[in-house]
C-alpha cells in the first residue's frame, strides 16, 4: 500500500482569490498575491510563455470525456523543449485502446492561449490534429483526429457552474496554476474505423485539466476526478495528492449541483502500487471515497534525462462528502479516474 501524506487530515489555511490577477510579477517570478484557490479562472498566465524564462515552463490543455460506451481524451502541451500531444480512445465493451502520441521538438506548431479562455488551443503533428475552441454558447468544442479515430464533442458550461483553480507554490521560481473543471455535460460524435458512435447528452461528461507553471524536475502526484449523477444530484469529484504536500495549497474539492466546496486538507491515498486494479481508498475529515477500477491506462517513457511513469485507472467512485455547514451527501456510481504519476521532466 502507498504511504500516507506527511500531514494527513490537517487543516490548511487557503486564501480564496476573488479578483483577477497575474500569476507572475514583473520579473517573471511567482506573484504571491495569486497564491490561493478560486471558483472560476481568474489568473493572467501570459508570463508563462517560454520567452522570459525557458526550460521549466509547462503548459497544457487536457480533456477527457467519458460516455456509456467509450472514453476519449486529447492533450495539447508544451514543455518548452518539446510539444507533447495525444489522442486516445477506449472501447469500454471490448477494452480496445487506440492511442496516438506525438512529440514535436521545441513545440513547433503548438497553439496555446496565454490565459484560459483567451483563445483556442491546437496541435498538428502528421496525422494527429487537435482543436479546442470556446463557442458563443458557454461551451467548449473538442475536435480531434488520428489514424482510425476522430471525435467532435461539445462540453457545456451550465449556468452557475463552478470549477477549481489553485496555485501551488513550491518557491518563487517553481509554481503551478491548475484549473480542474469537472462534471461538464458533453454531447457529440465519435468515429472509429468509419463507424459512428453517439456521445449521448445527459449520460456523457467532460473534464478539463488546464495547467500553466514552472515545475521542479522530479515530481510525483495523484489525481482523481469524477463526474455524474446520483440521488438526484450532479456530483463532481476533484482530488489530488503528493505534489502539493508542504506547499500550503491543495487541489481537493467536490462539486454539488454546480457549486464548488473546497477541502483544505491533504487526503489519505491508499492503493496497491503492485496491483492498481484493486480498490483505492481516499479519505479525509470531510470526504470518504472508494474507487473501483475497471481499466488501467499505463504509459512509460524513458529518454534518459526525461522519464515518465503513469498509471491512470478508470473506474467508479462511491462514498460521501461533507460541506462547510456539516451536511453530508452520499453517492454511488460516479465514473472517473484515479492516477499515480512519477515524472522526471
Amino acid at each position: 500500500m502507498t504511504p500516507e501524506p506527511e500531514t494527513p487530515n490537517r487543516d490548511i489555511h487557503e486564501c480564496e482569490i476573488t479578483q483577477p490577477t497575474s500569476l507572475t510579477d514583473a520579473r517573471g517570478r511567482l506573484n504571491r498575491n495569486a497564491v490561493g484557490w478560486m471558483r472560476r479562472p481568474l489568473l493572467d498566465t501570459s508570463g508563462i510563455d517560454g520567452h522570459r524564462t525557458w526550460g521549466r515552463n509547462k503548459r497544457w490543455e487536457y480533456w477527457c470525456v467519458m460516455t456509456p460506451t467509450h472514453i476519449m481524451a486529447a492533450t495539447v502541451s508544451s514543455i518548452d523543449y518539446a510539444g507533447v500531444h495525444e489522442v486516445w480512445v477506449f472501447d469500454r465493451e471490448t477494452h480496445e485502446s487506440i492511442g496516438h502520441g506525438a512529440t514535436v521538438p521545441l513545440g513547433r506548431g503548438v497553439v496555446l492561449p496565454a490565459s484560459l479562455g483567451n483563445g483556442p488551443a491546437s496541435a498538428e503533428a502528421g496525422p494527429l490534429t487537435i482543436e479546442i475552441t470556446d463557442t458563443d454558447a458557454a461551451a467548449t468544442r473538442l475536435r480531434a483526429r488520428a489514424p482510425r479515430v476522430r471525435f467532435d464533442v461539445i462540453a457545456e458550461t451550465p449556468p452557475g457552474h463552478e470549477c477549481l483553480g489553485v496555485v501551488v507554490p513550491w518557491s518563487d521560481t517553481r509554481f503551478q496554476y491548475t484549473v480542474k473543471d469537472v462534471a461538464r455535460p458533453a454531447s457529440g460524435t465519435l468515429v472509429i474505423d468509419d463507424v459512428r458512435y453517439d456521445v449521448p447528452a445527459g449520460r456523457s461528461w467532460a473534464v478539463l485539466d488546464h495547467g500553466r507553471g514552472r515545475w521542479p524536475y522530479d515530481v510525483r502526484w495523484n489525481w482523481g476526478a469524477g463526474s455524474g449523477e446520483s440521488n438526484g444530484h450532479t456530483i463532481g469529484i476533484q482530488i489530488g495528492g503528493q505534489w502539493t504536500v508542504g506547499t500550503g495549497s491543495t487541489e481537493n474539492a467536490f462539486l454539488l449541483d454546480g457549486r464548488l466546496h473546497k477541502i483544505s486538507q491533504e487526503l489519505r491515498w491508499q492503493y496497491d502500487a503492485q496491483n492498481y486494479g484493486e480498490p483505492w481508498r481516499i479519505t479525509g475529515d470531510d470526504i470518504d471515497l472508494t474507487f473501483e477500477p475497471f481499466y488501467n491506462k499505463t504509459s512509460r517513457t524513458n529518454l534518459g534525462v526525461v522519464t515518465a511513469r503513469t498509471d491512470q485507472c478508470f473506474g467508479t467512485y462511491s462514498g460521501w462528502f461533507r460541506d462547510a455547514d456539516g451536511e453530508a451527501t452520499e453517492f454511488t456510481g460516479i465514473e472517473g479516474w484515479a492516477e499515480d504519476v512519477h515524472n522526471r521532466w
